[in-house]
Formats: structure tokens, sequence, C-alpha cells
């Protein structure tokens, strides 16, 4: 395994682990870790564009109007899935949210059709078809819709869809995205200190240390993906992509104690199957190329 493959699988192996992160803020209000997660992020992506002296970067994209509507569509989306991630983990639901990035792939492939007009094989259409009547199992026979991990994965596809239109480093596109929402964080934390719904003297000197840290927490796995995945097989790739989900799932069941019900398991084993034949015909077409 090449340098560059290690790149994309710590990536991957770190966005597996983020629950564990995420739980050390369970105490804290959801929105506020999500807007100090702006912040954050923001910062730390600025500190490293200024230390490799790329400043000039930024200036050219913020004189782009079709360049900040792209980055701003962006941060939005990133900025949902960001804070229903969080909201899902918090409350206890990483079960739920280890599904929205099994599913992520087949999201992405019907947009791919929908916007781009990328034909679609046979098998991938069942594919999706088994992951949505995996989801539907639940909906049917209880009533209940994963609706927070059809939003994290549905925002994360169309996030990737945009970033087509993107073609700078990693650390210049987290910075301009979150940027683009920087005021909306800054007026929420600033609401949140006035109100009294999350006073910064009221959170524990860990708590603080762990909002500090979450702008390289998040920054760090993209730049090692952005990093690696120009020198990686699309291929090897998307089947390493399934190691976050399956830490997540791991980790919710074996860690946290969530039940794995018979709902969870049967959408689970529909969804897995869509996936395998989903990774099974990416390795077939890349065989035949």
């Amino acid at each position: 395994m090449n340098r560059s493959t290690l790149q994309v699988l710590g990536c991957y192996i770190l966005w597996g682990l983020l629950p564990v992160f995420w739980k050390l803020l369970a105490g804290v209000n959801s929105a506020y870790v999500l807007a100090q997660r702006i912040v954050f992020s923001c910062v730390f992506c600025l500190a490293v564009i200024l230390l490799k002296k790329n400043g000039r970067v930024v200036r050219d994209i913020l004189r782009d109007r079709k360049q900040r509507r792209l980055y701003l569509l962006c941060g939005l989306l990133i900025t949902v899935n960001w804070g229903v991630y969080i909201l899902t983990v918090t409350t206890g639901r990483i079960l739920e949210a280890s599904l929205a990035y099994y599913m992520n792939p087949l999201f992405s492939i019907v947009i791919g059709s929908l916007f781009f007009k990328e034909r679609l094989s046979p098998i991938q259409w069942v594919s999706v078809a088994l992951a949505f009547i995996g989801v539907m199992y639940s909906v049917v026979l209880y009533g209940s819709v994963p609706y927070l991990a059809i939003i994290i994965g549905l925002s994360f596809a169309l996030y990737g869809a945009l970033k087509k239109g993107i073609k700078a480093r990693s650390e210049v596109s987290i910075c301009m995205e979150t940027m683009s929402v920087l005021p909306l964080a800054v007026i929420f934390i600033a609401y949140a200190q006035i109100s009294g719904l999350t006073a910064y003297a009221s959170l524990s000197g860990a708590e603080m240390a762990l909002l500090a840290v979450s702008g390289i927490v998040t920054s760090v796995p993209l730049m090692l993906f952005a990093g690696g995945i120009q020198h990686t097989s699309i291929t090897v790739s998307g089947i390493l992509m399934y190691i976050n989900p399956t830490l997540q799932l791991l980790l919710g069941v074996f860690v946290y104690g969530e039940k794995f019900t018979k709902a969870n398991a049967v959408t689970f084993a529909f969804v897995w199957l869509a996936v395998i034949l989903f990774v099974t015909d990416g390795l077939r077409h890349r065989k035949k190329e």
C-alpha cells in the first residue's frame, strides 16, 4: 500500500472514529457546537493557507462572484451535513449516522444520473432499488423514517456534486466554504451567549479545548483525502470508503450500547447488499478498462 493510499485510508479511519469526538461534546448544545466548528475550521484553514503563502488564491476567489456563490452553496450544504451529523451522534443515534454513509454513494449515482446525465448500469439501478426497499421497510413496518440518515447522506452527495466545480486545494476550499457561512455562525454564538442558551463561561475547560480542536479534527481528514486521492484509484478509494460507516456502526453497537433492532438488521441487510453489488459492478468495469 503506497503513501497516497495510506492517506486516503487514514481519512476514512478518522471519519469513522469521529463519533467518539462529538460524543465528548454531548453536553453542549449541538447548534453551538456546529457554530464553533465552522469558526475554528475557518481559522485553522486560513492559518494553513497563510503558512503556505497562498493568500492570493483566497483574494482571487473573493473577487469572483460565480465562485463566491458556489462556495456559499457548498458552505450551506456542509453546514446542514455537519449540524445534523453532530445532532445524530450526540443524541445516541450513531447507527443512523452510519446508515447515512452506506447510502451516500447510492445517492451520488442517482444525482449523477439526474444532473450530470451519467448513465447507470443495470446493476447500479438494482443497488439503488435495494437501498430504497431497505429504507421503506422501516417506514412501512414501523412507521419510522430514518430521516436524519437521509438528510446526512443526501446533503453530502449534493455537496460532492457541487465540489465538481471547485478546483482549489482542500484547505482553500474548506476555508472559503466556512468563511461563506461564518457570519451566521458568529451571530448564533453571540445569540447563545446573550440569551444564556450556551454561555462560554458555563463550558468546562475540556469542552472549550474540544471546541477549539474541532477545526483541526474537521480539516485534517479532508486534507489527507485531498493529498492521497490524486494517486489512488477510484476503485480502491470506493472500497476503502466503507471503513468509515463500518467503524461508526461498530462504535454505536459495541462502545455506546445502541440496540441493533430487527428493523436495523433488515434495513442494513438491504443497504449492504446494494453496496456489495455497487462495488462489484465498479470492480468489473474497472477490469474492462
